[in-house]
């Protein structure tokens, strides 16, 4: 069902540290896989993707069809970048026909079969990275990410990563110091937020040990959790996929979203139109869309209305879903470009609604933001070892802030 309801409000969350940072070393975190994909006739996990096969016709519902697109839809989980390098290494055929354009048409009737390629592997190296690290035993370690920083290592984002930063600090004997890691979960358009709350997944989990839950758009500030041991990765990805970790997140929007309190609940997918952006999608049965919903609040009403503080709690986690549901809504996150919260869009509203006098400093400011203002807040979860339910928030960084305090100046209210 798609539908923005209202809902209650509550009080806005303290922008306060829950807990106190502690600066100590930590063992080797590492990816590894927590779901493998599957083809839709043997729905069981895997450890790794490599040697999967796919045989089988394309049916009448599919209708003409991009052969790396239909092969995707078939087998679910995997990237369409490895699905491109198994077709472009010659290991798909249509009617017995080895193919290497990914872009071939299929059509009801063509038989395919595919067998996925082995993975290019990535090696990410230690780098000498300053982590802000909030909280640390044992079995976790939670993270307050900068922005600008990619989570995890891909084409494009090999180096500089949360990963290579962690690396520096990591110490197990067993492992050599060059990782090797995934290069095919679609994270080198904009390392994601999300897709199933932004389980990280390395088919060399059999030889790399677990570390990245979850991850954090490149432009997103804010709290992410850290497995240090194989049993804490496998029962924090669990509680990821039941959706019952509590994260709060707090943005600027392009104006006020109305009602000033609602339930988003509009499926996902990726945009046809620019494959580096995902988008809200009405259309039932269009494209790979999956259930996706979000819960927000406007904490603040900014500049006579030209900006809003805005809360955003998740219901599901989706390749970059809030950013995809505040568009939807009408108010993109301020900053960012690639969802429509440009310096145009956000100069053109906040001009109508202040003085002329603020229309300067205006410009000024928001030629100086470089991201999307997105922030993640809160973030709690039940230990994996003690079964105790613990809680950690993180105050925005300062560019946040800055530009936050600025709109205050032209303008503040409470709902």
């Amino acid at each position: 069902m798609i539908s923005i309801s209202s809902v209650s409000r509550c009080s806005a969350p303290s922008l306060v540290l829950s807990q106190k940072p502690r600066a100590s070393r930590f063992l080797t975190v590492r990816s590894s896989s927590t779901r493998e994909p599957h083809s839709n006739q043997n729905p069981g996990q895997r450890t790794n993707y490599s040697g999967v096969k796919l045989e089988e016709s394309v049916d009448s519902k599919s209708g003409k069809s991009r052969l790396d697109s239909w092969i995707s839809s078939r087998i679910s989980g995997i990237s369409r970048a490895r699905i491109q390098s198994s077709i472009k290494s010659g290991l798909v055929s249509v009617n017995g026909k080895v193919t290497d354009k990914v872009s071939h048409n299929v059509k009801a009737g063509d038989k395919v079969n595919c067998v996925i390629s082995e993975l290019r592997p990535l090696r990410a190296e230690p780098e000498n990275i300053p982590l802000e690290i909030v909280y640390e035993d044992e079995n976790v370690l939670v993270v307050n990410k900068p922005a600008h920083m990619v989570v995890h290592p891909a084409p494009g984002n090999a180096t500089g990563t949360l990963v290579n930063g962690i690396l520096h600090h990591c110490s197990l004997p067993t492992v050599s110091s060059k990782e090797v890691l995934s290069d095919a979960e679609d994270v080198s358009v904009d390392d994601d937020d999300d897709d199933d709350e932004g389980l990280c997944s390395s088919p060399y989990a059999a030889s790399v040990r677990p570390g990245i839950v979850h991850r954090l758009d490149k432009g997103t500030s804010g709290l992410l959790v850290v497995a240090k041991d194989e049993h804490s990765h496998a029962h924090l990805s669990e509680q990821f996929k039941l959706h019952t970790i509590k994260r709060v997140y707090v943005s600027l929007t392009c104006g006020v979203p109305a009602p000033l309190a609602g339930r988003v609940d509009v499926p996902i997918g990726r945009d046809v139109n620019n494959r580096i952006r995902m988008a809200a999608i009405v259309e039932p049965n269009r494209g790979q869309a999956r259930h996706a919903s979000s819960r927000y609040k406007v904490i603040e009403i900014l500049a006579g209305g030209g900006s809003a503080l805005v809360e955003w709690r998740l219901e599901t986690g989706r390749t970059h879903q809030i950013r995809a549901h505040a568009k939807y809504i009408g108010v993109p996150l301020l900053g960012d470009e690639v969802y429509g919260g440009t310096q145009n869009m956000a100069l053109s509203l906040l001009r109508s609604r202040t003085q002329p006098s603020c229309h300067r400093q205006l410009s000024l400011s928001l030629s100086g933001i470089e991201r999307p203002c997105l922030h993640a807040l809160a973030l709690g979860f039940t230990h994996p070892c003690t079964g105790k339910e613990i809680h950690f928030s993180c105050p925005p960084p300062p560019d946040f802030t800055e530009i936050l305090s600025q709109l205050r100046e032209m303008g503040t209210e409470k709902p």
